[in-house]
């Protein structure tokens, strides 16, 4: 695959950080259609960005041959969005606590920190044909 399928609310990209701006485009057109205000608009397109960055970068180690898929509901009070990858899992209890002070001053390890601080629920579904993460963020 060489460039990202869209299929209704569903966005599937190669695992390369040049698709970046395609999702940005690509998920923010969907929540501006559903009426999102901007403020929620930004937390959560800041939240996809993160989580398909730790999918290309930890779980797939830059393999462009391995596919990220992004997928976008909404009922009456949410948006819930999951973003799948083909890597083999991670526990996300073994994430550094990035307010440690060994961490404080470290490059990474605050995506997932940062993802937990903007939306309103995170869940992980960890096996080994990859992860799957689904977060949820209140539109009223």
């Amino acid at each position: 695959m060489d460039k990202p399928i869209i299929t209704g609310n569903t966005m599937i990209i190669p695992s390369n950080q040049e698709f970046l701006a395609d999702v940005d485009v690509f998920l923010e057109g969907v929540l501006r259609g559903y009426g999102i205000d901007e403020s929620r608009v930004a937390d959560i397109a800041i939240s996809v960005s993160e989580l398909v960055n730790n999918a290309i970068h930890h779980a797939h180690h830059k393999d462009t041959k391995k596919t990220i898929s992004i997928k976008i509901n909404r009922d009456k009070e949410n948006v819930i969005i999951n973003i799948s990858d083909q890597g083999t899992g991670f526990n996300p209890e073994d994430i550094n606590d990035p307010l440690a002070e060994e961490n404080l001053l470290k490059d990474t390890g605050r995506g997932l920190f940062i993802v937990k601080s903007l939306m309103d629920k995170v869940d992980f579904e960890i096996t080994d044909q990859g992860t799957s993460v689904t977060i949820t963020k209140s539109i009223k």
